[in-house]
């Protein structure tokens, strides 16, 4: 009994040396840092003034509800806030990702529609601008090639109308002819070369005029059948010239109608090219128009993108600087914690008449 007795004492005191050592060491952690010392020194003088104890422990403990109460709220406020931002983390990556495939889906609408359209049209136009010009230039030269020809007409009429004068003038000489004179036959044959001058040497009547002149060099003109025979020849001569006359004035007014019909083709497909040159106008009008359209709209959707870009980097800087000032305070507000706990710890102890700060 005595010696269950004294092994009781001993624990005790042990106890109480351990306690008093435990004590001693929270007593100068708490002093390593302002808010412990100043715990301590509210419980020193606490014991000075004689307060009751209880009342200390009451004080500490509402202050450890208040920090875990602060420590909760800023562990809710921050989930909140880490909430936030995943999800405008997630919005802005999405709008950009929408910008980005705008970007990229409007540029290969231009690149591969838009921009070989427009091309297709501009060298369409050329074609057709290039089919105009030789239009004209046909229109031209058709005007310049009828007005030769109207020009070589009336030069050959001209001459065929001066030949006709001088036959009617060489069968005047011919019906005076009753006793000819050596000049009177020299003027008959004189006559007949002239009307050779006026009728080309490529004609088909000169063979003839040839003939003639031949048959009255030969003549003194007193043989009157000879003389009806060079008569007839000439009229029928002069008919051959009135034939070639009408028959020439006829093919130039077939020439001058085929000649205006041919105008007025060219003007007609003329006409036609500029309508297929108006109607591809339209349609090149409105791709410029959807590619201005489009190329805005890309632009726009770009600068969208940096904007979104520069956005998300702001939210996450914003959302790294609120974790550092998050962290930091939780950790003070973890350090006060622990070191009320200490705190309260001290009052709870059996003796704390002797702390000093």
């Amino acid at each position: 009994m005595k010696t269950l007795f004294l092994i009781a004492l001993i624990a005790i005191a042990f106890t109480a040396r351990v306690q008093e050592r435990s004590l001693s060491k929270i007593t100068t952690d708490l002093k390593k840092s302002k808010y412990g010392s100043a715990l301590l020194h509210l419980v020193e003088l606490h014991s000075m003034a004689g307060g009751p104890v209880q009342e200390l422990i009451d004080a500490i403990e509402e202050l450890i509800n208040d920090l875990e109460e602060e420590l909760e709220e800023l562990e809710f406020n921050f989930q909140q806030r880490t909430n936030e931002h995943n999800s405008m983390v997630i919005g802005y990556q999405q709008d950009i990702q929408d910008a980005v495939i705008d970007v990229n889906n409007t540029q290969d609408t231009l690149d591969n529609l838009l921009f070989p359209r427009r091309e297709q049209l501009q060298v369409r136009i050329e074609q057709i601008q290039e089919n105009q010009e030789a239009n004209r230039k046909n229109y031209d030269e058709a005007v310049l090639t009828r007005e030769q020809e109207h020009e070589d007409f009336e030069f050959q009429i001209a001459e065929l109308n001066d030949a006709t004068a001088a036959v009617d003038d060489a069968l005047a000489l011919l019906s005076s002819l009753t006793n000819p004179s050596l000049l009177q036959i020299k003027r008959f044959q004189n006559s007949l070369k002239n009307i050779e001058k006026k009728i080309k040497s490529r004609s088909k009547m000169a063979p003839m005029i040839k003939a003639l002149i031949t048959l009255a060099s030969n003549q003194n003109f007193s043989d009157q059948g000879i003389i009806g025979q060079i008569v007839d020849a000439l009229n029928e001569f002069r008919n051959a010239i009135v034939d070639s006359i009408n028959a020439q004035t006829a093919a130039e007014a077939d020439a001058q109608t085929e000649h205006e019909e041919y105008l007025e083709q060219l003007d007609a497909e003329y006409a036609e090219f500029q309508r297929q040159i108006n109607r591809v106008n339209v349609d090149l009008t409105a791709t410029n128009e959807k590619i201005d359209q489009l190329s805005e709209f890309r632009d726009q959707r770009e600068a969208d993108r940096k904007q979104y870009t520069a956005e998300l980097e702001l939210e996450n800087n914003t959302y790294a600087q609120e974790t550092d000032i998050y962290t930091n305070l939780k950790n003070e507000f973890t350090r006060e914690l622990g070191i009320s706990e200490q705190a309260l710890s001290v009052v709870q102890s059996a003796d704390f008449s002797n702390i000093q700060v």
